[in-house]
């Protein structure tokens, strides 16, 4: 299985760059496996040849979490839907397999995810293995749709895991930040396809933070969005419907798409960029130029947009309880600085999952992101909103930038040593290791 002759293998060092630009790393060699055999084979080889390995999917991570200057595995070529089980309601995808893909076939199949995060550029196994998540009152989390999955691990050998087949590895291995080994294969709880009416609202901070918990409660999916500088925020409200399927009219997703995530936003942010004064103006302007809109479609149509801005991005989970208090802080924060932000604040909740080291593990969670557009310098603001949300406990999404340790993390999540202990066992030799990891699961 020499994929170096079988032209799967790149002989040239040539740097690799995450999404953002604000990560890069020089591999050894990238390799495009074929099958899992290969995959298998090249981790055996980079071990013998004392090289980490590191899978890389698209690079949507804001953290150093896929970088190496061993082999770089990138698993495109390993995708597809595998099988489609109807009588227990699961799917079978290839880890490569991008999530846009998937929708787009499980939709053709009538079938559907639960709950999925905002954008769907990510691969399946990328999107997991940091703990990508949307917004659920009973759902939140990709990993924790997850019954099932394959892991080639440092010695080469492919194990299967579920509740039932090395539980203590599936625990820890739905999310499992590229530390246990790489992911060749997930099986996915699917559900007939179904609509969701969604519910947008410009609202203002005072309200939306007051009446939080209702809106919860009452919504399957709830989130908002915050903009600085401003006492404005933008709620969205998901919830199943019978149909039929009512999209967006041209206008208001013109609003939308350009205004807020893409064309006109990265001309206003440009501006925020080269004169900073203008962006409280521009703020109050764009926050002030939402109107309600009620719109119906299949669930990868609402719960994802397409984001060609290019951002960088700190996110915490905090206690659900606590999320309220820790966003005023924020917003004093702000008000009181000389910051100038330009991008909206996003405020998400998940329910408690059983996934050792989710940042919704064992808690009822509530997340704030926090945005800077790229090439803005985001050290001041990021710096001061982590002081308040580690405050509160907040546990920092693994693909997400923070500055956090093993130590504080040992403290944060109860079963963080159950977790470490596992990759102990398998991978003592630290062939999936990266300085990255190092920092934030100790060595």
């Amino acid at each position: 299985m020499g994929t170096a002759t079988a032209g799967k293998s790149s002989g040239a060092r040539t740097a690799w760059h995450n999404w953002a630009g604000n990560v890069t790393a020089t591999p050894t060699r990238v390799v495009t496996p074929a099958s899992v055999g290969e995959l298998q084979e090249e981790v055996r080889r980079a071990a013998e040849q004392g090289l980490r390995v590191k899978a890389v999917g698209t690079g949507h991570s804001f953290t150093a979490a896929a970088a190496t200057d061993g082999v770089l595995v990138r698993p495109q070529a390993l995708a597809g839907i595998r099988s489609v089980d109807r009588a227990a309601g699961t799917v079978t995808v290839a880890a490569g397999t991008v999530l846009k893909d998937l929708n787009r076939a499980l939709a053709g199949e009538g079938l559907s995810l639960t709950n999925m995060g905002d954008i769907m550029e990510q691969t399946v196994s990328g999107a997991i293995g940091t703990g990508t998540h949307g917004t659920g009152r009973d759902s939140a989390s990709i990993a924790a749709q997850i019954r099932g999955l394959e892991l080639v691990t440092a010695d080469g050998r492919l194990l299967t895991c579920s509740e039932k087949e090395n539980p203590e590895v599936f625990a820890a291995a739905r999310i499992g930040i590229g530390a246990l080994g790489i992911v060749t294969a997930i099986t996915f709880a699917v559900e007939p396809l179904f609509f969701l009416t969604a519910r947008e609202e410009p609202m203002g901070f005072d309200r939306v933070t007051a009446e939080f918990d209702e809106h919860v409660a009452e919504n399957e999916h709830f989130e908002f969005y915050w903009f600085p500088h401003t006492g404005n925020c933008n709620t969205k409200r998901n919830n199943r419907s019978q149909g039929p399927a009512a999209p967006p009219g041209p206008v208001s997703a013109w609003i939308e798409d350009e205004l807020l995530s893409n064309g006109l936003f990265q001309a206003v942010n440009s501006l925020g960029r080269a004169v900073p004064a203008t962006i409280p103006g521009i703020a109050r302007v764009a926050s002030r130029a939402l109107s309600a809109r009620t719109y119906t479609d299949i669930p990868y149509r609402v719960f994802t947009s397409p984001r060609r801005v290019r951002f960088v991005e700190m996110e915490y989970a905090l206690p659900r309880e606590q999320v309220v208090e820790a966003l005023r802080e924020l917003r004093a924060m702000v008000d009181r600085s000389a910051l100038r932000i330009s991008f909206p604040v996003e405020v998400r909740t998940a329910p408690a999952d059983d996934i050792t080291l989710s940042t919704a593990s064992g808690r009822e969670t509530a997340y704030i992101a926090v945005h800077m557009y790229k090439g803005t310098p985001y050290q001041a603001y990021f710096t001061a909103a982590e002081r308040i949300f580690t405050a509160h406990g907040g546990r920092p999404h693994w693909g997400k930038v923070h500055t956090r340790d093993a130590e504080y993390f040992a403290e944060v999540y109860p079963r963080f040593g159950e977790f470490t202990a596992l990759r102990d066992d398998l991978d003592p030799d630290r062939v999936f290791g990266n300085d990255y990891l190092r920092r934030v699961l100790g060595d």
